[in-house]
């Protein structure tokens, strides 16, 4: 957690003051504007609109052309899916002079209820920074990964394999306690349904902002090294209810209005991480459905009566949607290269 000594002249300021900021964008232009920020996180949606952008025509064919060349080493992989990584790679690189810490890239979603093919995805990933970049710490790669029961066993793997993960599309505490267990550099609930950032009409009718604070006194109490790294927010609201929490992912228009915004005053934002009645509520011990798949699984089923695995589920369709456009895009490219 950041502690500054700086004035507080903003939303933004008052919001680093107790919490580590992350950017949650590939555009490196916020990056050099707001940062340094500590981490970068990314997804298949934001990479998806970021490459669709007219400044990135020779950063695609770039990624086609490397697509190509690595492509005999990386057979068993179709040469747009190997584009797309290479992709995501380089738009990483750009941004990450503007960091102090990780670069996310998510794992293909597609391979979500699949640890074997995760795990291979990710070691690909950090092998193609290598190829696309030697100069690059690749030790600063942290790969983001579902909280699925299969993606959390391949974040334990990667774990122990040296690779940081983070378990992302996070909604339930037993999923937070999973990726604990998993030894996961971080977690990262998501505050509202990621339908909130595709459909403007809805409106998630009960963000987990508490879960937030719940998970990371867990994590803490039973002494995990894992931090909690709240994101999808819609409102700076949100962002500032969560002051105090380890690391937390903005997007850009949010951490615009946060700078904009002069910090005149702070008790106006009260954080639910001074809330009394949420510090007064029992600490569970260490959860043991995590020790058995289908404990876990009927655990997760049952949280809140079906309503958090509707949301994952969901996550992971968009996600695939995603995937598949950024495999449209670059099938064109690499038709006409």
């Amino acid at each position: 957690m950041s502690a500054s000594s700086e004035p507080l002249h903003s939303l933004l300021d008052l919001l680093r003051a107790r919490s580590t900021v992350d950017c949650d964008t590939l555009d490196a232009a916020v990056a050099h504007e707001r940062g340094p920020f500590a981490d970068c996180t990314s997804n298949q949606a934001i990479a998806c609109a970021e490459l669709q952008e007219h400044r990135h025509k020779e950063l695609l064919q770039r990624a086609a052309t490397l697509a190509k060349e690595l492509h005999p080493k990386y057979s068993d992989v179709e040469l747009k899916t190997l584009a797309v990584e290479i992709g995501m790679i380089l738009l990483v690189l750009q941004i990450a002079p503007h960091l102090t810490g990780f670069v996310h890239i998510q794992a293909n979603p597609f391979d979500s209820y699949n640890a074997a093919r995760t795990v291979a995805g990710a070691q690909r990933i950090v092998a193609l920074f290598r190829a696309v970049e030697p100069r690059f710490d690749t030790s600063r790669v942290c790969i983001k990964i579902a909280s699925t029961w299969e993606g959390l066993q391949a974040c334990r793997a990667l774990q122990a394999a040296g690779i940081e993960t983070l378990a992302t599309t996070l909604f339930t505490l037993e999923q937070a306690a999973l990726a604990a267990e998993a030894g996961c550099r971080y977690v990262a609930p998501y505050v509202n349904e990621l339908k909130v950032h595709f459909d403007k009409s809805y409106c998630d009718p009960a963000p987990n902002l508490a879960l937030c604070v719940q998970t990371q006194r867990y994590l803490q109490h039973h002494s995990y090294r894992t931090a909690v790294l709240p994101a999808s927010l819609t409102n700076i609201t949100e962002c500032l209810s969560l002051a105090g929490v380890a690391h937390i992912t903005v997007p850009p228009a949010l951490l615009r209005e946060l700078a904009s915004t002069p910090a005149l005053d702070p008790s106006a934002f009260p954080s639910l991480f001074d809330d009394a009645k949420l510090a007064k509520l029992g600490m569970p011990e260490k959860l043991a459905c995590v020790r058995e798949e289908s404990a876990w699984r009927m655990a997760f089923t049952r949280s809140g009566k079906g309503v958090q695995e509707k949301k994952i589920v969901q996550a992971i369709n968009i996600f695939c949607d995603m995937q598949g456009k950024l495999e449209e895009v670059m099938g064109a490219v690499l038709g006409g290269s």
